[in-house]
């Protein structure tokens, strides 16, 4: 008999009884669990308004770290500046979709921004960003969003676009409507059939409930 078979047997009996082995191999892995909480409810509010205002004009990265999105010159001598900036987020990035090159960072502000460590911490990031001329937009957190008003504030930070020659113009994005009776984005849909068939208009989300439209 090997010495491999009384330790099996042993590891069984003890896994029957709940009992850990102890390797270390169990214990680095056991701690790990899957956070249901990666976006709060009001993140994922405004994610979904600002990803219907946008389009496919920008690509949403929510909470970058600040360490992925800056680096620290003469990192030898600037070890603590690293540090600093290394366990520090924004809340959501926002990147060209073609190179993915940062184009702004948006903070959502809500209650808690009001306390002197928070107003600390975002003084601090607003100069990072400041400093490595990334634009920073600050969006006070809101029951509901404007697709127009996040397209103000965030628009003008869009990367101009090739045009095909030597001269670039600024990306206009899509104004996406509101449904004015349920004063949500709407979505964009082709007709099927009747005399309007193939053209697009945009329609409520909460279709057939709603019936509002909007045609192109």
């Amino acid at each position: 008999m090997t010495n491999s078979e009384p330790q099996g047997c042993l590891l069984a009996i003890l896994q029957l009884f709940g009992i850990s082995s102890g390797s270390k191999s169990d214990e680095h892995e056991r701690p790990y669990r899957l956070r249901d909480d990666f976006l709060s409810a009001a993140e994922l509010s405004f994610y979904r308004v600002l990803q219907s205002a946008l389009g496919d004009q920008a690509t949403i990265s929510p909470k970058v770290n600040l360490a992925d999105i800056f680096f620290v010159a003469r990192p030898n001598e600037n070890q603590g500046y690293r540090n600093k900036i290394d366990r520090k987020h924004v809340d959501f990035l926002i990147c060209d979709p073609t190179s993915m090159k940062p184009l702004c960072g948006i903070e959502l502000d809500d209650s808690s921004h009001a306390r002197q460590d928070r107003k600390t911490r975002d003084e601090f990031v607003d100069r990072v960003f400041d400093v490595a001329g990334l634009p920073m937009v600050r969006i006070p957190a809101n029951r509901g969003y404007s697709p127009q008003e996040l397209l103000r504030l965030v628009g003008p930070r869009l990367a101009p676009v090739e045009t095909g020659g030597k001269n670039t113009e600024e990306i206009v994005p899509a104004v996406v409507p509101s449904c004015p009776k349920c004063d949500v984005p709407m979505v964009e849909r082709k007709a099927t059939k009747g005399r309007n068939a193939g053209q697009t208009f945009y329609g409520c989300p909460n279709y057939p409930r709603c019936r509002q439209v909007v045609n192109q």
